[in-house]
């Protein structure tokens, strides 16, 4: 069963993607218009396969989810999934240049105007082995559960400071909702910033206490 909470007092304050070059990642992601949401880091972790999560971007029409994945594509990104109807909306799914996976989605299936720039949230979707047993470590780091269907999904509320929403989905289903192989190994070339501390959840997905992200451009280096 779905239930609605209160607002948490813990939240994603930042996301860091570790990149091996971070300017060209910064001019990827400046072009694909989310440049302000995110941080980059430099890194020669290596990973392999499927890094364990992707980034959802919701906006409110189709259009626009072929604008920005449009607009990824010519900087860039690799097509994982073409954009196309689902029985949810109509989204695709493309992977930057340094790796990561985004998801850009609507649940409206029909056009209401023009395509727009806006996003109307992030979302940043954790793949795991063990919903339950990771929703409940979140927890005891002071998140608060808002939504949650059984052993399948789970969601957090996000403070209003925090540009990012953290959920969490089946590590095997997640990969399969991607179009990409399950497997991977390796750095998943991803720090969370929290509000409460330093930490590594269960599945290896490292946080670390820093400031939240102000709408700025993003930078090389981390910032804490």
């Amino acid at each position: 069963m779905a239930m609605a909470t209160t607002t948490s007092t813990a939240s994603i304050a930042s996301v860091t993607l570790e990149v091996a070059d971070p300017e060209a990642a910064h001019r990827f992601y400046t072009a694909f218009g989310v440049d302000t949401h995110i941080r980059l880091r430099s890194s020669e972790a290596r990973s392999t396969g499927f890094r364990g999560f992707t980034l959802a971007l919701t906006v409110s029409r189709p259009a626009t989810v072929d604008s920005f994945l449009g607009t990824a594509v010519d900087a860039g990104a690799t097509v994982l999934k073409p954009a196309a109807k689902s029985l949810w909306g109509y989204g695709g799914v493309v992977q930057a240049p340094d790796g990561a996976i985004w998801k850009v989605a609507t649940s409206a299936k029909k056009d209401t105007g023009p395509a727009t720039g806006d996003v109307d949230e992030i979302v940043l979707l954790l793949g795991v082995e063990d919903v339950k047993a990771s929703k409940q470590f979140y927890v005891g780091q002071g998140l608060t559960v808002a939504r949650s269907f059984g052993g399948k999904y789970a969601e957090f509320a996000s403070g209003e400071s925090s540009p990012v929403k953290l959920a969490l989905y089946k590590r095997r289903g997640l990969a399969k909702d991607l179009g990409v192989p399950a497997d991977g190994t390796g750095s998943h070339c991803i720090v969370l910033g929290s509000t409460t501390g330093t930490f590594t959840d269960p599945d290896g997905f490292a946080w670390e206490a820093t400031t939240p992200l102000t709408p700025a451009p993003s930078t090389t280096a981390a910032q804490s």
